[in-house]
């Protein structure tokens, strides 16, 4: 018959175990006993499911990583001591590894506290919020929200081989379509390379003109000076940007341009 041996004995054999087992024991504990929290970390900051398998192994890296790193004399349960570890391996990851097209730094703390934001009040309201109530929420602007929601797309673009809805064309179709917008891109960069060879002030009076939309009185109104001379400033940028698409399009076709 098995016999249980005296606690004298067990505490002998304990004593003399490497301290280096009894350590690794300790953290092998800790990492099964919390691999939920690091999924859980991991599907909040996962916004493609078929991204959730690798940011979950990155989670587990950091739970291993916290395990070690714990020290239970602190008096801080290792849940909260964990989770700020695991979080931050999951960002470092996500921030390094997982944009095609990587988005400025700004952009990128704001998609994740507009993703995190959005999670809670799902909860809360029972409902996906609008970007509206995420940005009120958030106090920024709605287009801060929009902006930081289609950064996304620079994660995973969608293939030009991608399939199409019925009765349309696929990307490769609409790339070379009749109409599509980079019919016009060579136009567009050489009209953007223009206005910034413009002053400072003839490139803001262009910018209230027609990207703001402001009509000429009030853009007058602003800048201290009649309508007429917003008229005539206008007139005079316009034509000294045709001019220049003009010599740039002649010299290219002489295979003089720089």
């Amino acid at each position: 018959m098995h016999q249980t041996r005296p606690r004298s004995v067990q505490s002998r054999a304990v004593s003399c175990a490497p301290e280096g087992s009894i350590r690794q024991s300790f953290q092998d504990s800790l990492v099964l006993d919390h691999l939920n929290l690091a999924k859980s970390i991991a599907a909040r900051y996962s916004a493609h499911t078929h991204d959730l398998d690798d940011v979950r192994q990155v989670a587990y890296m950091g739970l291993i990583k916290a395990s070690r790193g714990y020290d239970e004399s602190r008096g801080v349960s290792f849940p909260a001591y964990a989770a700020p570890t695991i979080a931050g391996e999951v960002k470092r990851y996500l921030r390094d590894h997982c944009w095609v097209v990587r988005p400025p730094r700004t952009i990128q703390d704001v998609r994740r506290q507009v993703l995190a934001r959005t999670e809670e009040l799902t909860q809360t309201m029972q409902r996906t919020p609008s970007p509206e109530e995420v940005a009120d929420d958030l106090r920024l602007e709605p287009c801060q929200v929009r902006e930081a929601l289609m950064a996304g797309t620079s994660k995973r673009p969608d293939s030009l081989d991608a399939p199409a809805a019925e009765g349309h064309d696929g990307l490769h179709g609409t790339l070379s379509a009749f109409g599509c917008p980079t019919d016009r891109l060579e136009d567009v960069l050489a009209l953007r390379n223009a206005i910034r060879s413009l002053s400072a002030e003839d490139r803001h009076l262009l910018y209230r003109r027609y990207y703001r939309e402001e009509t000429q009185s009030t853009i007058a109104e602003a800048l201290g000076i009649s309508q007429m001379q917003v008229s005539r400033k206008l007139s005079r940028i316009l034509v000294s940007l045709q001019t220049q698409l003009l010599d740039d399009e002649v010299s290219q076709q002489d295979g003089t341009a720089p």
